[in-house]
């Protein structure tokens, strides 16, 4: 088996604001649903609340209400955007669109982090969403050793990577920045104050 790429340092990263399908409690992983009024502002106040930290790049996922987020907290830092697929949301395949709370009552699930048990086939492997997040964030901090970098993306991808460093999933808000925290070689994940 393929060892995970584990980031070198510590980075940032930040859910995309909220939109319809999210306030509607429906898995939306590739269908590509912009924010709403609620989650642009949620971007503002990000940006906001970034401007008392130093970070050099923001990377987004390419998935509107991600790019959204970031072009906003981009723009609002004067810092350059790049879009990158690495941290795309998972697929959830024929998932998407449907309900979450459905789906767990209909399974007997009592957290979020048991649907990993029940996503159908025709989805992304769980691991691979890890996988290929964590060589993502590996490779923009390779390509710049002395720069804090922001990843603007998603919750499955947020716990996924958590999962892999950490071997746990956290409590994760929409537009809320986390710092993924290396010491040694031990990780933790705080929310930035």
């Amino acid at each position: 088996m393929k060892r995970l790429a584990t980031p070198s340092r510590s980075f940032l990263c930040l859910r995309h604001g909220v939109t319809d399908w999210n306030r509607q409690g429906r898995f939306q992983g590739r269908t590509d649903v912009p924010l709403n009024d609620e989650g642009i502002s949620q971007a503002h106040a990000a940006a906001d609340r970034l401007r008392k930290l130093s970070f050099d790049h923001v990377v987004a996922s390419p998935l509107v209400r991600a790019r959204q987020t970031a072009e906003i907290i981009a723009a609002a830092a004067g810092k350059p955007l790049e879009v990158d697929d690495g941290i795309i949301e998972c697929d959830f395949g024929s998932l998407e669109g449907a309900s979450i709370a459905e789906t767990m009552k209909a399974h007997g699930l009592r957290t979020v982090e048991d649907l990993v048990s029940v996503l159908p086939g025709d989805r992304e492997p769980w691991p691979s969403i890890s996988a290929r997040a964590l060589s993502c964030v590996s490779r923009w901090l390779d390509r710049h050793p002395r720069a804090m970098v922001l990843f603007v993306c998603h919750d499955a991808v947020m716990q996924a990577m958590s999962e892999a460093l950490r071997g746990r999933w956290f409590n994760n808000s929409h537009g809320t920045p986390f710092r993924f925290e290396r010491t040694g070689d031990v990780w933790s994940v705080d929310e930035v104050s």
